[in-house]
């Protein structure tokens, strides 16, 4: 009976959506592969900051001229602030190519032939700072805008531009020692890429800077290998894979007006981690530890004076921790706030300038906290992004510090990106959902609509004939209700039967099914042209907050390949599924998961595209494999358990890997591996390996990658070979 009642839901689901289908135009390979004309979504304008609570800032182009424009919040009145072509510049010299500027758009550094030269608009000055050989790397202005720090030949330098002087911080950097400058490890998996390896921190105050000095020495050395001109070439890479020991690193504090450095109160031992220095008011400084095992964090306020710690909190997870990337320190008396999943959900805790706890900001299952947003600290307000009840929605909220009460600010179901004037009294939405393009809306504080700012949806947008997406979830037999989202074929006809393409990323918390729109137009294409295009994610994928994803510790590939499989009996039940040509693609973690997909459940899967993806975690890096596997020395039958390479005898066919020769992160080490194993078990596969890319297929090879991907689902899900034109 139940199961006569789940087929005709079915049914109506299917009519449904047949019947939003019209006879308009229809999207060719170009518009949804390569981001073809005529464009069915145009750019939206370029906000770039806020100059106080009434003013914000727009960069547009006219006559091939940029222009920065200040906007009065209230009734839309423009005023060009910075004209980039009436700034005088030397030949050879062009203001939007600048590599930084301060947040008034009045100073300038630039680039040329690894010097640096800088501008100032009040002052209608251009000057040269450095001249030397050597590259000045990820230049940062001083908070007054009198100093450049950078980083050169792997050793701290600032720029002091009013005395025109260039002063050495440190003395010792080499090869293998880099002071401001990340190891490789720490950028990728802890610092974040959006730094390009910077590692130092100007003081408020602009008289010293933190740093971190990492001494890559104990680090295995990986080669990457370029077959460019007649001998090739190679490029070493310091790169610590899963159980390969650390570098060591040092936080040191840097006294520009002493001109000496003071270091932290840590040990010297490569099985712990520092990082996240953060400034707090009247320029004291606080810094995260953790522990080799990822389990325990702690906070330390450091004295800059002589090193000396003291504890303010630590926190300490059964499965592992995260670093408190969003921490918020008090302006107008001590204390902080935290973001952490420690009870299950992540919340936001208030605590006192001695690390005592002073409440829970937020409270309950049905409220996530992703992103702490802005504080304001006169009104006892923290804004915060998050979902409430629904997963794939982002809203923005605000919770009062006094009485822990809580509003949602934005109301329209989908993804809501704010950025908040810089005392909350207006906020900027991106908002788009699954079947609507990104809008940019005005709003003031309390939710109420301003006015629309701009619009991606082209006018020809109507014309076209898309598939709408549809959210819906699937009930796991132990109870997990997985989001999904699929793109039906228009006019679809339940009496026959369509080909699946599961799309997926599948990685710890990191969630593919959203109610926004797609990067891209490919699901639609895909799904114009008789495949489902679905997407679905595993109870780790974040929308069961972090109880849910430390399902995952220490046997990564289990719960992905169990929800996963749990999604294709779902689809086995529906009439209208073609059940032998069920394929599954991905990149990175996706390369991983679809791999295997492929190897360790064939049953399921008749098809997969794997992209540059880990086959086997001895083989990626340590912070990242060991936060969720340990060590293999710790946890060897779940090493063997997630391996790809380990299930490759079960593989009956149907995959294509592509990796890039030169990626620096999931090495191509691991797809070699996997093919190595394929062809010894005289295995059946298609590959494609991209020269000199990195992670990911980028130009000029990413229009080739792209054909490939499309040509292989046609081939093998429709029978049919693609038409480009």
């Amino acid at each position: 009976m139940r199961l006569k009642m789940k087929s005709r839901k079915i049914m109506l689901f299917v009519i449904i959506a047949s019947l939003v289908y019209g006879q308009n135009k229809k999207l060719t390979f170009q518009q949804a592969f390569y981001f073809g004309q005529p464009r069915l979504t145009k750019s939206l304008p370029q906000i770039k900051g806020w100059l106080d609570d009434e003013h914000y800032f727009e960069l547009s182009v006219r006559d091939g001229k940029s222009i920065i424009e200040k906007v009065n919040v209230e009734n839309n009145e423009r005023e060009v602030y910075l004209d980039y072509s009436q700034i005088g510049l030397p030949e050879g010299f062009n203001l939007d190519e600048a590599v930084i500027n301060n947040d008034s758009y009045t100073k300038f550094i630039f680039e040329r032939d690894n010097d640096l030269y800088y501008l100032s608009v009040e002052d209608n000055l251009f000057k040269k700072l450095t001249d030397d050989k050597a590259e000045e790397k990820n230049p940062k202005f001083s908070p007054d805008g009198k100093k450049v720090a950078y980083t050169k030949e792997n050793n701290l330098y600032y720029y002091d531009i009013e005395n025109e002087i260039e002063r050495r911080l440190t003395d010792d950097g080499s090869d293998l020692v880099y002071n401001g400058r990340a190891s490789w490890v720490y950028m990728e998996e802890i610092l974040g890429r959006s730094t390009n390896y910077a590692a130092f921190w100007w003081a408020p105050d602009s008289r010293k800077i933190s740093f971190l000095r990492f001494d890559d020495s104990p680090v295995p050395e990986f080669i990457l290998v370029k077959a460019d001109g007649q001998h090739g070439s190679i490029e070493k890479q310091r790169y610590p894979k899963a159980g390969d020991p650390n570098p060591f690193v040092k936080l040191g504090i840097a006294d520009l007006e002493k001109n000496n450095i003071v270091w932290a109160d840590f040990p010297d031992d490569n099985d712990q981690y520092i990082a996240w220095p953060v400034w707090t008011r009247d320029s004291q400084l606080t810094v995260q530890w953790m522990n080799r095992q990822q389990d325990t964090i702690k906070i330390y306020s450091i004295d800059v004076k002589d090193g000396s710690k003291r504890l303010l909190h630590t926190e300490h997870q059964k499965t592992w921790v995260e670093w408190f990337e969003d921490i918020y320190f008090m302006k107008n008396n001590p204390g902080f706030i935290i973001r952490t999943g420690l009870d299950g959900y992540y919340h936001l805790y208030l605590y006192d300038g001695k690390g005592k706890l002073l409440k829970k900001l937020t409270e309950g299952a049905d409220i996530n906290v992703t992103s702490l947003e802005l504080v304001d600290e006169k009104n006892n307000l923290v804004y915060f992004e998050g979902w409430s009840n629904n997963s794939t929605e982002r809203h923005l909220f605000v919770v009062n510090m006094n009485n822990n009460k809580i509003v949602k600010l934005t109301d329209k179901p989908g993804t809501h990106a704010c950025n908040l004037s810089p005392n909350g009294k207006y906020f900027i939405d991106r908002f788009s959902c699954i079947n609507t393009p990104p809008a940019l809306l005005l709003y003031e504080a309390n939710g109420e609509l301003i006015r629309e700012i701009g619009n991606s949806k082209s006018d020809i947008f109507d014309e076209y004939d898309l598939p709408k997406a549809q959210l819906f979830k699937i009930k796991t037999e132990d109870g997990y209700d997985l989001p999904a989202l699929w793109y039906l074929p228009e006019d679809l006809d339940s009496t026959k039967k369509y080909p699946v393409l599961i799309s997926i990323y599948g990685g710890p918390n990191a969630p593919t099914v959203r109610n926004s729109f797609p990067y891209r137009l490919e699901p639609q294409f895909l799904a114009q042209n008789g495949i489902i295009y679905m997407s679905v994610d595993h109870r780790g994928s974040g929308h069961f907050g972090k109880a849910g994803t430390d399902l995952m510790h220490r046997n990564l590939g289990k719960w992905e390949m169990h929800d996963y499989i749990e999604a294709v009996k779902w689809l086995r039940k529906l009439p209208f599924v073609d059940t032998a040509k069920i394929a599954i693609n991905g990149g990175s973690y996706g390369g991983y998961v679809t791999a295997l997909a492929l190897t360790s459940a064939p049953g399921y899967f008749n098809y997969g595209i794997a992209e540059f993806g880990v086959m086997d975690w001895m083989l990626y890096d340590n912070v990242y494999t060991e936060r969720y596997m340990d060590t293999p020395d710790e946890n060897p039958d779940g090493y063997r358990k997630s391996s790809v390479l380990n299930y490759a005898e079960n593989y009956k066919g149907g995959m294509l890997i592509i990796h890039g020769t030169m990626d620096d992160n999931v090495h191509m080490q691991n797809s070699i591996q996997l093919i190595d194993k394929l062809q010894r078990l005289n295995k059946e596969f298609e590959m494609m390996f991209y020269p000199n890319q990195r992670h990911g297929i980028r130009f000029p090879h990413y229009f080739h990658a792209q054909k490939t991907i499309a040509e292989f689902i046609f081939k093998n899900l429709l029978n049919k070979e693609l038409a480009t034109d």
